[in-house]
Order: C-alpha cells, then structure tokens, then sequence
C-alpha cells in the first residue's frame, strides 16, 4: 500500500467549486491499517451561503462523522451509492471521513456481505452497536492530526479480521482500476481463474456492486477527470482509449451518471 493517499480528483463534481469553499485534505491511516482503506477525507468549512456538494461514488464504504448534525456529531456507515450522491454544506462545520478499500470493509463487520449496506445510510450504533459515542472525540479537536489519530484509535479498536477473500478481491478491484484493457467481465473472470458467476458473488459480498459496475464506474470518474482538467477534450478518442464501443455510449454513461452530457460539463 502506497504511504502517501493519492492526489486525484476523481469522482469529484466541480472539484474546483468545491475546493475554492472548503478546506479538503487527505490523510494516510495508521500502518496496521493501510491494507483496509484508502485514506481519511477531512473538510472544514464556514460558508456565508449553502454550497450542494455533489460525488460520483466511488466501489467504497465509507464512514462519515459530521459536526453539523446535533450536539456532539453525528457518525454513520455509508455504503456504496448507486447513483450521484449530493449533500449540503452551510454554514459552519467539519467532516472526518474514512474511505475503505473495496473490499476492506468486510473485515470490520465480518457478519455481514457488503451488498447489504449498498445504497444505505446507518447510523453507526446500528453497524457497531459499541461505538455509538465515537463522534466527539473524532471531530472536537481543532488541530487535523489529532482527529486523524482519534480515527486511527476508533477503527484499530473494531479489531478487523484478517480475511484471505477481502485481500483477493481488493486486489481485483485494484487490477480493475488501474487496468484500462479489463472492459468485459468474463473475460476478467477468466483471466483470474474464476467463473463468472463465482467473481460476481465475490464482489457482491466484499465490494457490494457486481464487477461491471465497477470497471464503468473507475472509466466514468477517469473521463469526469478529465472533463475537470481540460476544455478540449477528443471524446472520440477518450472513449476509444476508455474501452468504449463508440462515442455516443461514452456520453449516455456520463449523462446518465453526472447528470449532464460531457461536452456541457467541460463548458462549464
């Protein structure tokens, strides 16, 4: 696992609209805890007006604590979200977040497969019934890396279970991403020495989407990427390069997945 948490802005709508309202930062977790997640997320913000921030889900659980949700705060289990998730900011208030590895969520609630968090929000009491004060302790401190260690605190406390099967699958998902050339699930599965039917319940049980779902998602967030980055964007040839068939179902994903066509995105 890398010692640093990546850069990019992928699934990021408007990342600069966002990034020019709130402080956003990203923080590497404790080593113990690097093969399980991704990185923590903190935002601090104080807006004069209310700002919709809006996400393209990445194949992640996450757990998010929010200051700006009663006395105390608030935590929750986030689970994968279908569709482009929204929410508001006004006001004052922060957020430390917690992004896991597809896949490694499952060794901190081992009795339950993944799909059955995909598309909910709980509060965390209902997923670790003994972390139902965990909020204040992550949120109060003013200064980032204090919350950072009471977050590492937290979840080395929920003492996840080593599972040979969430390591296998966080390395698929892996391959996945980073893999432009994987573009049909049967010919991934067998690439992997699995059937079709045998990587689908895998990802069903320590992702919580199938593995189609995924290899659309990480080639929707690269073209979002790059409709952020540049104006000029070849969407012929960003679809051709993506795996795609053709442009015009490049542009139904995107519109379907963000809400508008790609070309209007850029022209924003």
């Amino acid at each position: 696992m890398p010692d640093a948490p990546r850069r990019d802005t992928r699934g990021i709508v408007d990342a600069d609209g966002l990034f020019s309202r709130v402080r956003f930062r990203r923080h590497a977790p404790a080593e113990a805890l690097r093969p399980y997640l991704e990185h923590y997320w903190l935002i601090d913000w104080d807006l004069p007006e209310p700002y919709a921030s809006h996400v393209v889900p990445h194949p992640s659980v996450n757990v998010v604590f929010r200051s700006d949700a009663g006395p105390g705060g608030s935590g929750e289990v986030a689970g994968v979200a279908p569709e482009l998730f929204g929410t508001k900011l006004e006001g004052r208030g922060r957020v430390c977040g917690v992004q896991f590895r597809p896949g490694g969520f499952r060794p901190f609630a081992p009795e339950h497969p993944v799909a059955e968090w995909t598309g909910r929000r709980l509060p965390l009491h209902e997923v670790f019934p003994r972390a139902a004060d965990a909020a204040e302790p992550i949120l109060a401190p003013d200064d980032e890396h204090a919350r950072v260690a009471a977050l590492d605190a937290f979840l080395l406390g929920l003492s996840p279970v080593p599972d040979p099967r969430a390591d296998l699958t966080m390395g698929l998902v892996d391959r996945i991403r980073e893999d432009r050339s994987i573009r049909r699930v049967a010919a991934f599965a067998d690439a992997q020495g699995l059937s079709v039917r045998a990587l689908q319940r895998l990802f069903t049980a320590y992702v919580g989407v199938g593995p189609k779902w995924v290899i659309l998602r990480y080639r929707i967030h690269e073209a979002l990427e790059r409709a952020e980055s540049a104006s000029d964007v070849d969407w012929a040839d960003l679809a051709a390069e993506l795996g795609y068939a053709d442009q015009a179902h490049l542009v139904r994903d995107f519109t379907a997945t963000v809400g508008v066509p790609p070309t209007a995105y850029g022209a924003r």
